[in-house]
C-alpha cells in the first residue's frame, strides 16, 4: 500500500492514525515493531512524532541520533478509549550511527522486542535488518516533491539491489 502526504502536518497525522490502529489491536506476545527506511529528510522522524502523539506520549519527539534510542511511557487513556494497559512503553531508535545488528544487541534490543507491552519504532532500520523480528512492519519514505512524501507500507520487506535507492529525482522548480 502506498500513501502520499502533503506537508509535515499530514505526515504526523498519518503517524497518529497508525498509532491509534496499533492501540486497537491486542498484543501478540511480543512488541509491535515499525521499521522505517528512506533518505535523510524523507519524513521518518515526522511520522514518528505522529506515532508518539497517537500513543498519548506528551514528550517532544526528536531524532535520538546521539542517544541511539529513547524510551517513553505510554499513558493510559480515559474511560472508553482504546488503551486498557496493553502497551506501556514506546521506544524510538535511530540506527543511523549503528554499524550493524550487533550494536543493537548491546542495547538490550532482544528483551525490548520480546515484550508485548512495547511499541518499537526504528529509523534507518535497514542498517539492522537482520536483528528485527520477521513480522516487523516496514515503511519506506520517499520524496514526491518539495513537501510531499510517498510512504510505502511493505508487509514483507522488499529488498533493493545494492547501490540503488527507491528515491525518485525531484525536479527543482
Amino acid at each position: 500500500m502506498q500513501i502520499e502526504t502533503a506537508g509535515h502536518k499530514k505526515t504526523q497525522e498519518l503517524g497518529k492514525i497508525f498509532a491509534q490502529e496499533i492501540l486497537r489491536k491486542e498484543p501478540q506476545g511480543k512488541a509491535v515493531v515499525l521499521a522505517l527506511t528512506g533518505d535523510l529528510g524523507g519524513g521518518k522522524t515526522t511520522f514518528c512524532q505522529g506515532i508518539a502523539k497517537g500513543l498519548g506520549v506528551k514528550n517532544k519527539i526528536t531524532s535520538p541520533t546521539f542517544n541511539i534510542f529513547k524510551k517513553f511511557k505510554i499513558p493510559l487513556y480515559g474511560r472508553g478509549a482504546f488503551q486498557k494497559k496493553k502497551f506501556q512503553y514506546f521506544y524510538h531508535f535511530d540506527c543511523y550511527r549503528l554499524l550493524g545488528p550487533k550494536d543493537l544487541k548491546e542495547l538490550g534490543f532482544k528483551d525490548i522486542v520480546s515484550s508485548p507491552e512495547n511499541v518499537v519504532l526504528l529509523e534507518w532500520a535497514e542498517k539492522v535488518e537482520k536483528a528485527l523480528p520477521k513480522d516487523s512492519v516496514w515503511l519506506h519514505f520517499d520524496f514526491a516533491g518539495k513537501t510531499k512524501r510517498k510512504i510505502l507500507l511493505d508487509k514483507k520487506r522488499e529488498k533493493e539491489p545494492k547501490g540503488t535507492s527507491r528515491r525518485q529525482k525531484v525536479k527543482k522548480p
